[in-house]
């Protein structure tokens, strides 16, 4: 049997993952936890081969942080991470940590037991890209990566001049790439554009 653990803090994606890996009659479950903090702890405890690991688990838990403390300690633990958030940025970053696979929860074709079962296989199973998504008058695959980024900021409520200095641009970029927006997703205000950006999931401000 294949030791799994679940890290997850919604209740109904943690309970599905419990009955597909009891199902299964090839993986157990050693422990499903809510916070990815705690991650570390359990597997020094445990023999565990292959984690669900959520991008955002309970007290803001950074589930991509987690991971990459445990592939640092322990290599040869297995890691998925799984999210429903669109986050631009998440596929980039669980390679950069080391994760072995990634699947989207709501919109991926393959079942999670497809995709544990080849990644425990060897194989490292990446969506070619992030799913699009409805957001205003056009949907998210009608942004360049540099909006994305001033949007991502505009999120955190700072002025023009604050997320110009943390992106290396003027005030008055930045001014423009938010009216760019503006105009493409027919939204109002800034404080409208922000908020439906955190709404969506579009983007997701982490300063970890």
């Amino acid at each position: 049997m294949i030791n799994v653990m679940v890290v997850e803090d919604q209740a109904m994606p943690r309970q599905l993952f419990e009955s597909f890996i009891a199902a299964s009659g090839r993986y157990s479950l050693v422990h499903s936890i809510k916070n990815a903090d705690m991650a570390d702890l359990y597997c020094e405890q445990s023999k565990i081969d292959l984690i669900l690991m959520d991008v955002c688990t309970a007290m803001n838990s950074s589930g991509l942080e987690a991971a990459k403390r445990i592939k640092a300690k322990y290599p040869e633990i297995k890691i998925i991470i799984v999210t429903s958030m669109p986050e631009v940025s998440y596929l980039k970053r669980a390679r950069e940590v080391g994760a072995d696979s990634f699947w989207y929860k709501e919109t991926d074709e393959q079942t999670v037991l497809e995709i544990m079962d080849r990644t425990m296989a060897g194989e490292s199973i990446y969506p070619d890209k992030t799913p699009v998504v409805s957001f205003g008058i056009t949907d998210s695959g009608d942004f360049s990566d540099r909006e994305l980024e001033v949007l991502r900021e505009l999120t955190s409520g700072d002025t023009n001049a604050a997320i110009g200095e943390r992106l290396g641009m003027s005030q008055y970029t930045v001014r423009d790439y938010i009216q760019t927006m503006l105009e493409k997703t027919g939204f109002r205000s800034r404080t409208e554009l922000a908020v439906k950006a955190r709404e969506s999931g579009l983007v997701i401000l982490d300063r970890k």
